[in-house]
């Protein structure tokens, strides 16, 4: 139920980019924080502005450790292969991108066993054609992510103010029930008494209808 929460308030928290006309496809950026010994994902989405135009891609990540200055090429996928190019990241890369079509939106990957040397910038990087219907368009889009290894995973605040939400909401919905119900009992008592008030009405009425009229009247 936490973890189910987190992620709607991140989603609520965090800016979710949708290009006009765009359908299906969703801009949001990467965690940035991960585990040593854990498996992390590297995310990264380009979504087209035309969802209609047709478009193949190509999708590069480039890594640059803490102190140096230039990047190394680690991946490659070109539809419909995945490639490992560096020793350090050697099996240990996996696809999890847009598969099955070369109009790739989608190019994140996953680190099994991530170590403190896996620190650093990556960067992402889509090399997209737009099949236009006169002359193709090349685009290219980067997309920069800064990951921090760590050896214990930090509570986030985003975490922690969930969490606080979570009970709070609890104790609200429970109040709001003890409301509602002491209503509901107040509203059927108070039916209650008037619908007797209406029978005890009706039960004198028939009462006084049927007294015999001659009651009370002497002959001389």
């Amino acid at each position: 139920m936490t973890l189910g929460l987190i992620s709607f308030l991140s989603v609520c928290i965090f800016c979710i980019q949708v290009p006009q006309g765009q359908t299906g496809c969703a801009e949001v950026d990467s965690m940035t924080e991960a585990v040593a010994g854990e498996s992390f994902t590297l995310g990264c989405i380009s979504c087209k502005r035309r969802e209609e135009v047709p478009a193949s891609a190509i999708v590069s990540w480039h890594f640059k450790p803490p102190g140096d200055e230039e990047f190394i090429q680690i991946f490659l996928y070109r539809h419909p292969n995945p490639t490992i190019l560096h020793e350090q990241f050697k099996e240990r890369l996996e696809w999890q991108g847009t598969t099955g079509t070369k109009d790739v939106q989608v190019g994140t990957v996953f680190i099994h066993n991530v170590t403190h040397n896996d620190s650093g910038t990556y960067l992402c990087t889509f090399n997209r054609t737009l099949h236009l219907s006169l002359y193709d368009e090349n685009v290219i889009i980067n997309k920069e992510v800064e990951l921090t290894v760590v050896d214990e995973a930090n509570r986030e605040l985003v975490a922690v103010i969930s969490e606080i939400m979570m009970y709070v909401l609890i104790v609200v919905l429970q109040l709001w029930m003890f409301g509602v119900l002491i209503y509901c009992y107040k509203k059927i008592s108070a039916e209650n008494e008037a619908r007797e008030a209406r029978k005890a009405a009706r039960s004198q009425n028939k009462l006084i209808d049927s007294k015999d009229p001659c009651d009370g009247v002497y002959l001389e």
